[in-house]
């Protein structure tokens, strides 16, 4: 299954503003973050449904492949 465009990056959006609070870091390395993660790669690519997981999910996931923001925040 293909996610609508638009439905994904609002998506996206979500998951790089709950992955700030979870953090604590600013939203931009959070966006970095997420667009280096293998999870950003998987729900581009519609790979597993990964798009239909929930926001605190896909967090998780992201935060499992590398916990820790840079120390200068």
């Amino acid at each position: 299954m293909t996610a609508n465009r638009n439905l994904l990056r609002m998506k996206f959006a979500r998951v790089i503003e709950a992955l700030a609070v979870e953090l604590g870091c600013p939203l931009d390395e959070a966006l970095k973050r997420f667009y280096l993660s293998t999870t950003y790669r998987l729900m581009r690519d519609g790979v597993s449904d990964m798009h239909c997981m929930s926001v605190r999910y896909l967090v998780e996931e992201i935060v499992s492949e590398s916990p820790r923001c840079s120390e200068e925040y």
